[in-house]
């Protein structure tokens, strides 16, 4: 028997026949660790799974890539369901991937981790962003399914605890496919409403996929971008989602979450009543503080004598006033007592006082002090002053006085 001789490309078809037609390889399921990862701009997903020992080369198609509820990382572990088949061109086999799990744990879970994680880094739980609840809304808006139970129950709690807040209905659905954008849109909407107070996100409990369109990005982002406060209420006590974190306050059940955006009006009333009686009482416990001080104030001494502070000003104006005349008249008699004394003291000096003691003055006609004789000379006129007037004379004779020399005893 010849065997016939084949070419490349029928070998590699052949054994890909063979590979599909296996019913463990045309539906396998595989643990191991992605290696190599790299997302195609075409939306393919190309890598290696390995374990200690072996790896496999591994494709997933941007059909069901698009499909995927979390993002695939370098190193995590995996569960993968697909099938085995050969890449003809290259004559290699691979693992065609259909559905991605993370090992141990749910690939929403892990979805919801990443999610978690990537906007808490971005700063989009932080606490300052938060924005205060208002004590008493006008007008909430509630973002929730028009149908079940999770409407009636908030409308009845509004309704028993403040019955005149205005609600306002923005019906989306709380499960499927576009939840979360049609959630994402109510939201902006809302905010259009520059008469909205508050903002209420609810739907009822329900498993991680029903609730997963309050984990979606769009509408984490929504809240956070609210310039209405919001509160979130996804689910029972025990489920937390992203928009619980983004949000500005997180109610345990949608009941919790009405109960938290207004107050209690019978509370609210008895507490305004027992303010009001308290305030009452601080006012005419004031009124009367201020009435006793006021009456004893009537009763003093300054307001039954109002004039006597100026009559003792008066009073002692009037000594001041004797103190400074008192005070001039010693002033100018001593000054005078001084003047005096200067005076006789000033007169002891005087040349007419030396006069009126038998003295004369005698001067020059240019009316310079006469005190020697090389002064004048004969025919010169001199005047002669005594007390009781002048003497005009002319010299006669100018004699030189001599005074003598003693001579020493021998």
């Amino acid at each position: 028997m010849q065997i016939k001789v084949l070419s490349v490309s029928e070998v590699n078809s052949y054994i890909k026949r063979i590979i599909t037609a296996d019913p463990i390889l045309y539906n396998i399921r595989v643990k191991g660790e992605i290696s190599n990862y790299k997302l195609h701009s075409s939306g393919h997903i190309y890598f290696t799974l390995k374990d200690e020992s072996s790896r496999i080369r591994c494709v997933m198609f941007k059909t069901n890539s698009e499909a995927l509820k979390f993002n695939i990382e370098e190193g995590m572990k995996v569960n993968i369901k697909g099938y085995v088949s050969i890449y003809e061109r290259d004559g290699q086999y691979q693992l065609y991937v259909n559905e991605i799990e993370p090992s141990g744990i749910g690939s929403l879970y892990k979805a919801f981790q990443q999610l978690k994680e990537r906007l808490s880094k971005e700063g989009l739980f932080d606490q300052e962003r938060k924005k205060p609840i208002p004590f008493l809304p006008k007008k909430i808006g509630i973002v929730t399914s028009p149908t079940g139970s999770v409407i009636r129950d908030i409308l009845s709690v509004i309704d028993r605890r403040f019955p005149k807040v205005e609600i306002l209905l923005y019906p989306v659905p709380v499960q499927g496919e576009n939840a979360a954008k049609k959630i994402a849109y109510s939201l902006k909407l809302a905010n259009e409403n520059t008469g909205i107070d508050l903002l209420i996100v609810c739907r009822g409990g329900g498993s991680i996929e029903e609730l997963w369109p309050f984990n979606e990005e769009v509408v984490a982002r929504a809240i956070s971008e609210s310039k209405i406060p919001v509160i979130s209420a996804v689910g029972h006590e025990t489920d937390f989602t992203i928009a619980d974190f983004a949000a500005d306050l997180r109610a345990p059940t949608p009941s919790a979450a009405a109960e938290l955006s207004v107050p209690d009006y019978k509370e609210l009333v008895e507490c305004l009543s027992s303010r009001q009686e308290r305030l009452v009482s601080l006012m005419n416990s004031k009124i009367f503080n201020l009435k006793d001080k006021l009456n004893h104030f009537k009763n003093s001494y300054p307001m039954k004598y109002p004039y006597q502070p100026i009559h003792n000003y008066r009073q002692q104006l009037d000594r001041n006033i004797e103190d400074i005349i008192r005070a001039i008249e010693n002033k100018k008699r001593n000054n005078k007592e001084y003047l005096l004394h200067m005076g006789e003291r000033l007169n002891s000096l005087s040349p007419l006082s030396v006069l009126g003691r038998g003295y004369s003055l005698a001067t020059t006609e240019d009316g310079e002090i006469l005190n020697s004789i090389d002064m004048v000379k004969p025919e010169d006129s001199i005047n002669v002053t005594v007390k009781d007037g002048k003497i005009y004379c002319r010299v006669s004779e100018v004699l030189k006085e001599d005074k003598g020399i003693e001579k020493e005893e021998v």
